[in-house]
């Protein structure tokens, strides 16, 4: 099997580190043209320098309207597009206020809902397209100690799903993906206090997914690789007759058969 996405052209929101800058990475070797996007300049400029020169980027924050219609004037068309931008922040549901609800919110699903406003039509004017939306295991195994995050994660399946159906038989697929604990930059972060006692990165992962994630079938934490190779093959012709579909790279964490 053979991903060849040459002639493509591609944005991932949010790819300047973790899982975006990986589907990045893999949509560039398949052969796309591809747009990477940060809030900050000296973000992308090091991502760029990571990726090499066969990708562009775009410093843009897409967590805002403004800067949602900034991104689509200098980049007016795209045949691929992953909104992988999300930010997530462990907190008791009963100290958690409106700004951090509203933040996760205005984050994590209002800017692949102007991007698909947006980029959809015309990729259905051309008769091809794949919009992708990252979701989480969260959005169906709701975090007790992120209940803010859960339910923006759940909007995002939801969103990909009536998109799907609102794109029916216009050669325009949509899908999300639900990744499981993974070892983003961010995860790392969040473990660096058991690393900080002797415990390799790896080590630290696999305590918290026994801890936290103990339905985990791989127990461990996936590779951020692991979950691109999903999302390039979503995003590739021959997911063709894959479309409203959540499509899970969670390590078998959601205890339901799907």
């Amino acid at each position: 099997m053979k991903i060849d996405l040459s002639g493509k052209r591609a944005l991932v929101t949010g790819s300047t580190a973790g899982i975006g800058l990986a589907i990045a990475r893999g949509l560039a070797e398949a052969g796309a043209s591809v747009v990477i996007n940060g809030r900050t300049k000296a973000n992308v400029d090091e991502a760029l320098a990571r990726l090499g020169s066969v990708v562009r980027g775009r410093a843009i924050d897409l967590s805002t309207a403004e800067g949602a219609r900034d991104l689509v004037a200098l980049e007016p068309a795209f045949d691929i597009v992953v909104n992988n931008l999300g930010i997530f922040q462990p907190q008791d549901f009963f100290a958690t206020d409106d700004a951090i609800w509203d933040r996760h919110w205005q984050v994590n699903v209002m800017p692949g809902v102007r991007l698909a406003r947006a980029y959809l039509p015309g990729m259905a004017e051309r008769g091809w397209g794949r919009m992708l939306f990252l979701g989480s295991e969260s959005a169906f195994n709701i975090p007790a100690d992120m209940i803010h995050y859960g339910v923006s994660k759940t909007a995002d399946v939801a969103l990909a799903r009536g998109l799907a159906k609102r794109m029916a038989g216009t050669g325009v697929t949509v899908n999300s993906i639900l990744p499981g604990p993974t070892l983003s930059e961010g995860v790392a972060q969040m473990l660096k206090a058991q690393t900080a006692g002797g415990k390799s990165l790896e080590e630290a992962g696999a305590d918290f997914v026994r801890a936290q994630r103990p339905s985990s079938l791989i127990r461990r934490l996936a590779s951020v690789e692991e979950v691109a190779s999903m999302a390039v093959y979503l995003a590739s012709p021959l997911a063709s007759a894959t479309t409203g579909a959540a499509l899970r790279v969670d390590g078998g964490v959601i205890d339901f058969i799907s």
